[in-house]
């Protein structure tokens, strides 16, 4: 191999890396939306829990399906202060009633906690305090995975079923094209490495 052949292979070797990311460039990006995404079918549970941070009311209209079809009793709703001087529950709750869900199905569980593993750590003692077995946990598709995460390290002797309820921006197969989707992906994801880490 002549000298110049030699200083050139690193240099083709990095645009042929370039090419194959480019034209692939979709299904990697599909791959990094969709781990953040680990959720399961509902099942049976003693409680629901709906996690705080949806400022559009798809989680707690996904809780009030799952009530309506008797996958639980009831609904804990979490909801820290903040919001005008109301809890977030609160006003999920009377969200949800005007979308014709039954406001004695849901519980509000206000707090002032702003993180997910703050809500854990406020959440879980009130779940064994319950003798709560089994738990749905609804939160947004892009939340799932550090969800279930946190609260299963937090509570190992709960069962936990993390339910996914749509996000208004975030959709796995196509979260590089809109902008608040691609927030969404970059907070989440420092988010779960901060979590992978203990942080």
């Amino acid at each position: 191999m002549t000298a110049l052949r030699r200083r050139l292979l690193p240099w083709v070797s990095v645009v042929i890396l370039l090419a194959v990311v480019a034209a692939t460039h979709t299904l990697w990006l599909e791959l990094l939306g969709g781990f953040l995404v680990r959720a399961e079918p509902p099942a049976r549970a003693d409680l629901l829990v709906v996690l705080a941070g949806d400022f559009y009311g798809l989680r707690i209209l996904r809780a009030g399906q799952l009530l309506r079809e008797g996958f639980a009793p009831k609904a804990l709703v979490s909801g820290p202060e903040g919001f005008y001087g109301f809890h977030e529950s609160e006003l999920a709750i009377r969200f949800a009633a005007r979308h014709g869900f039954a406001e004695s199905g849901f519980e509000p569980f206000p707090h002032r906690e702003t993180s997910t593993r703050g809500e854990a750590a406020v959440i879980v003692p009130e779940l064994r305090r319950r003798g709560v077995r089994r738990l749905l946990l609804v939160t947004s598709n892009f939340h799932t995975r550090r969800a279930g995460s946190v609260f299963r390290a937090a509570a190992p002797d709960i069962e936990i079923i993390v339910v996914a309820a749509p996000d208004r921006d975030f959709e796995p197969a196509s979260w590089w094209r809109h902008r608040e989707a691609q927030k969404k992906f970059l907070l989440e994801w420092l988010k779960t490495m901060a979590n992978l880490v203990g942080y």
